[in-house]
């Protein structure tokens, strides 16, 4: 049963600017930033000012009330952006074999929220007022199983951990596991909720986060003067599907997963390899399994952290990768917009990717304007672009030297 076609068939998305793929993709389009003063929790004593928050995000929407209040917020905008996309692929469970349908989501760091609120009642008020449900509404594992629990799936369901790769590996898990005959259907991708005093507070001391106070500058992937990333939360997930099951139910397919590659740096705990050696091997292991040449890319969704390193030894890795058509080809940075999703990064920016291959409308690297002299790729700075797009990369790269790229294809009955 390996080499089934893979296609997408639905979408989902809750994000620092849109609270669905469509309100997601329109403020892409406009380059409307997510990025502003953080207002869950109070910021005097911080460095760092701002943060992509979600807006208006009502759970109650998406779950009942009861099914909210056991899950974490990082569960709810999974299950959010799961129901969206079940909605979106027209899957009816009743008509599913439950055992073929699976989930595999990933989240970085489960929920900091919980530690932070128990441990304080641990230290305040002792260990018997630590509330029985701590643990399984802090481990990462409950996006994908709140999600299974929610839908009804019971086919194979596994969390990723890849740090900020997790949503890619995640998709390059599945798409893997339904090539292979292991499902039929998985709905695929990250969650993340991470802007907390705890969170914030760490990535700061790691001086990985932007210290600018201008939203407008704070972010801005390959430019001179970027400074760091701006932690960004949300959810991202994709109907991934047998195509011939697919086609069986009338599905609309929406494009088609044709690539796969992840490898280690096994460099350091957060600088990527300085070569780009790594995260190169990566995205020429999904090109070759795609099928095509390296000329072959249109487009290059990019990790595009903003930060020095990131920014500096990914071009190197894309050069690296793509020979000269790497200056042939358009890279942008979604995270100039929505700031950095961690574990859900690689979700909502494969969700760019399918939506750039649909309009033929390449996104512009919003708030940078100039790149250092090494940085010499088309990052689409100042302007969008309109182009075909028949095959779209995109990269992702984790603390732990994880790096994991996925190749999009046009679909072509």
């Amino acid at each position: 049963m390996a080499n089934r076609k893979v296609v997408i068939t639905g979408m989902g998305a809750v994000t620092p600017i849109g609270n669905s793929v469509e309100e997601y993709w329109a403020s892409l389009k406009e380059g409307k930033i997510g990025t502003a003063p953080i207002t869950k929790f109070d910021t005097t004593d911080y460095k760092v000012k701002l943060a992509c928050e979600l807006k208006d995000f009502d759970p109650t929407k998406y779950m009942e009330f009861k099914t909210a209040k056991r899950a974490e917020l990082f569960s709810q905008y999974a299950i959010a952006a799961a129901k969206m996309a079940m909605d979106d692929s027209g899957l009816d469970m009743e008509k599913e074999d439950a055992f073929r349908v699976g989930a595999i989501i990933g989240s970085g760091v489960g929920s900091m929220q919980a530690t932070e609120r128990e441990h304080s009642k641990l230290l305040e008020k002792g260990p018997a007022r630590v509330n029985p449900l701590y643990v399984p509404m802090m481990i990462s594992n409950m996006a994908a199983g709140n999600v299974a629990i929610q839908f009804g799936l019971k086919g194979k369901n596994i969390d990723v951990v890849t740090a900020c790769a997790s949503g890619t590996n995640s998709i390059g898990e599945a798409f893997r596991s339904i090539a292979c005959g292991e499902a039929d259907v998985i709905l695929a991708g990250g969650s993340e909720a991470a802007i907390c005093p705890l969170g914030v507070a760490g990535f700061t001391s790691l001086t990985a986060l932007s210290t600018n106070e201008d939203p407008k500058l704070a972010s801005r992937p390959f430019d001179k003067n970027r400074d760091g990333f701006v932690i960004g939360e949300g959810a991202g997930i994709l109907v991934l599907e047998e195509e011939e099951h697919a086609k069986a139910r009338g599905a609309k397919i929406l494009a088609e997963v044709v690539g796969y590659g992840a490898t280690c740096d096994a460099f350091h705990i957060t600088s990527p390899a300085e070569d780009g050696s790594g995260a190169a091997m990566a995205m020429t292991y999904a090109i070759n399994d795609a099928g095509i040449k390296p000329e072959d890319i249109d487009y290059v969704n990019a990790h595009g952290t903003s930060t020095h390193h990131n920014d500096l030894f990914e071009t190197r890795a894309i050069k690296m990768a793509l020979g000269e058509h790497a200056y042939k080809t358009h890279i942008n940075s979604t995270k100039s917009m929505t700031g950095h999703l961690l574990g859900a990064a690689g979700a909502i920016e494969a969700i760019v990717c399918v939506k750039t291959i649909e309009e033929g409308f390449i996104h512009q690297t919003v708030g940078s304007s100039k790149a250092d002299e090494e940085l010499d790729l088309n990052y689409c700075f100042g302007a969008p672009v309109m182009k075909d797009v028949k095959y779209a990369m995109s990269n992702s790269l984790g603390f732990g030297g994880h790096n994991a790229t996925l190749v999009f294809k046009k679909y072509e009955a």
